[in-house]
């Protein structure tokens, strides 16, 4: 399976695979601006947004704070319902999800 060209952009070598093999599987890549870091997870379209997440903060930022902290972002909206699948949020094969906190943070 060839990753599409945006999966590949400025994100960490490896990916993240979820699901059972076999499946057919769509490649998103998960960003999070707090450590300037990006993750590509090759998951089946029917896989949660929520287990993306999980899947993302375990990689990215896996000392950091509990996943209900955070939001998923596609497309500059918020997934509201991380209980849906990815085909069912708007995810297509190369979508970015944009992982941040929920509520803004202060400058220090």
């Amino acid at each position: 399976m060839t990753a599409p060209f945006v999966a590949q952009l400025r994100s960490r070598r490896g990916v993240v695979r979820l699901g059972s093999d076999g499946e057919r599987r769509v490649t998103v890549r998960v960003q999070m601006p707090e450590v300037w870091d990006t993750v590509r997870i090759e998951a089946p379209p029917t896989e949660s947004v929520a287990s993306v997440k999980t899947a993302g903060l375990a990689a990215l930022y896996p000392e950091g704070e509990p996943s209900h902290s955070f939001v998923m972002k596609l497309n500059g909206y918020e997934v509201l319902d991380e209980a849906v699948s990815l085909t069912d949020a708007g995810a297509t094969d190369g979508s970015t999800f944009l992982l941040t906190y929920r509520r803004r943070r202060p400058v220090r």
